[in-house]
């Protein structure tokens, strides 16, 4: 069976990531290629989808760069001055790149209002005329916001990360039910399932804490637009490469075939537009 990890990071570290706290420590060193593909092998991916973990020119190219006909890469989404008057010209040399196959802001850094700027939706509007595809990066609280954004631009293809990022360490769960159904109800709109331990107490979390978040996005969304995440490295604070994609296959087990085969890999598959030829191939590499 196909399986793609849609989220991942690579990076050589430095203190440009102070997003990496001193309980986070663990990741303070670098997480490259060789790393990544043997946490793959031991669990069976064809590839997976690289995502920007800083907001500079220089971390999309270097992305771009490792993303090889032979890498485990299997597409990149990246990071572009979206809002700039020159983002046009930047997407064009960017996206001469077929491995790019999307852009992300990390909005959930960003002042309430941001996804309502005219500037960012007029780069967004370029987004879509490249058929590339966005990643939306929030806090629960940023859903309404998001909702609104998304319904501006109803041709552009959109997917939320981390399933918007509820407060699972405190249970919150009733209001951000209400705004994830509401946002799935926009067909152009799909979601991964990644970045959810961190959203609990990494070191004693449960699968059965995690599970009804699942049936939600499940509910809301359907397989079709549900792909695996990792999160890896990110994920390695509170588990191993190997018990998250466990954990996804417990959550599917009762699914279909079909619906199953949805989830693992082929929405994100579909969704990014990445080369299923050239996926065989990673998976004959990686598994060797």
């Amino acid at each position: 069976m196909l399986k793609i990890d849609s989220h991942h990071h690579l990076w050589r570290f430095s203190d440009e990531y102070a997003w990496i706290s001193d309980d986070m420590a663990t990741l303070r060193r670098d997480f490259l290629v060789e790393d990544l593909r043997a946490e793959m092998r031991q669990v069976g991916i064809s590839g997976a989808v690289a995502v920007q973990a800083r907001q500079t020119l220089e971390e999309t190219a270097w992305l771009l760069e490792l993303a090889t006909p032979a890498s485990p890469v299997a597409g990149v989404v990246g990071w572009l001055p979206i809002a700039a008057e020159d983002f046009p010209s930047q997407l064009e040399r960017f996206a001469a790149n077929p491995r790019l196959r999307g852009l992300r802001h990390v909005v959930q850094a960003e002042p309430d209002g941001f996804l309502d700027a005219p500037e960012f939706n007029r780069g967004i509007a370029s987004i879509t005329h490249a058929g590339l595809v966005y990643d939306i990066l929030i806090f629960a609280r940023q859903l309404p916001e998001a909702i609104r954004f998304v319904d501006r631009h109803p041709d552009q293809a959109f997917v939320l990360d981390h399933i918007a990022k509820p407060d699972i360490r405190a249970g919150a769960i009733q209001s951000w039910t209400k705004d994830i159904r509401a946002l799935a109800q926009r067909p152009n709109v799909a979601c991964k399932l990644s970045g959810m331990i961190t959203e609990t107490d990494w070191r004693s979390w449960t699968s059965a804490e995690l599970q009804p978040y699942f049936d939600v996005v499940l509910e809301a969304f359907g397989p079709d637009r549900l792909m695996a995440g990792t999160d890896w490295p990110v994920l390695t604070v509170g588990a191993s490469y190997a018990v998250w994609w466990q954990t996804l296959e417990g959550w599917i087990s009762a699914l279909s075939p079909t619906e199953k085969a949805q989830i693992l890999g082929r929405t994100a598959a579909r969704v990014y537009g990445l080369d299923l030829s050239q996926l065989s191939l990673l998976s004959a590499t990686v598994g060797a």
